[in-house]
């Protein structure tokens, strides 16, 4: 029997906000990912990267303003950093899981970059916050270079950067040959470094692409079996947060669409999540997507726990 392909898509929760966090969060991590390699999967991976990325663009910043000569690292550098040690944790820390199992797979992470349009409204209204805490006087120079930045009344400023929309995975085809043998692989780690393709010149982007839009991207791409996201919560809820919220075991494309037009998903958490699912399923509909999280998906697996959503 041929293995499953899956795209595993793994939330802040699998990596931590911190070094020594992600240290200890990837051994976790792991030990979830290895139980699906023995369950005879084939696994792709894409990560988060909000607090590694946010990390590596308030130290570069901090180098330039103690070391005069240094360059600030522009967006897509410290996404490309963040991709590098984010993927060198999880493969080592998997590999070490699997060799542990008697599991002798190569792990390997591929600097992804994933092109977007130049002309996307996100880059008219930045949404995603990073980088450190300003002064009004810095954020006036972040200004003056054409950043935009937001306002946090009583704590300052902090620099706000576009989330476009994926449009091709440049490294998929090194992507698929990885997966097709069979191997795991490590890609579009936080969304993938966005670039703008200019003839033959692909030019780095100012920007972050949200890593679930990605991971409905390459899942439909690659024509997996299943795409699972992994978050912090076990199952999807309709009116979350509510007295009459509800855990939601199964959904269709037509009914998240019709719960999505409802607002029924809140915008950076789950609706992304829910959009990834619908772009998958409308390219792969003999597919499924599971989303639950990394403690509930042993459960999820047995078909306990998690939210199923199909064609």
């Amino acid at each position: 029997m041929s293995k499953r392909h899956v795209v595993v898509s793994l939330g802040h929760d699998a990596l931590g906000y911190t070094t020594l966090e992600q240290w200890d969060a990837v051994k976790r991590t792991a030990r979830a990912l290895a139980d699906l390699v023995e369950a005879d999967c084939q696994l792709t991976i894409t990560h988060s990267n909000g607090p590694q990325v946010s990390m590596i663009h308030k130290a570069m910043t901090e180098l330039r303003r103690v070391y005069i000569d240094y360059t600030p690292a522009p967006m897509c550098v410290c996404s490309a950093m963040s991709q590098g040690y984010v993927g060198y944790d999880i493969q080592n820390a998997l590999r070490s899981e699997l060799l542990s199992r008697g599991i002798s797979i190569p792990v390997s992470t591929i600097l992804t970059q994933v092109t977007v349009d130049p002309y996307d409204e996100a880059f008219y209204e930045p949404t995603k916050v990073i980088g450190r805490y300003m002064s009004q006087e810095d954020a006036e120079t972040e200004t003056k270079k054409g950043n935009y930045v937001k306002e946090f009344p009583g704590r300052g400023f902090r620099r706000v950067v576009a989330a476009p929309k994926p449009i091709d995975i440049v490294e998929i085809e090194a992507i698929r040959t990885l997966a097709m043998a069979d191997q795991v692989v490590i890609a579009c780690g936080g969304g993938g470094i966005p670039v703008i393709e200019q003839k033959h010149v692909l030019k780095g982007a100012s920007a972050v692409i949200e890593k679930d839009a990605i991971a409905g991207r390459l899942a439909a791409e690659l024509r997996s079996d299943e795409l699972i996201i992994l978050t912090g919560v076990e199952q999807v809820c309709e009116n979350y947060g509510r007295e009459d919220q509800k855990a939601i075991a199964s959904l269709t494309v037509a009914q998240a669409r019709e719960l999505i037009s409802q607002g029924q998903f809140e915008p950076g958490t789950m609706l992304p999540k829910i959009e990834a699912a619908v772009t998958y399923l409308s390219e792969c509909p003999q597919g499924r997507v599971l989303i639950t999280s990394m403690d509930g998906l042993k459960e999820a697996l047995k078909g306990k726990n998690g939210t199923v959503i199909t064609a």
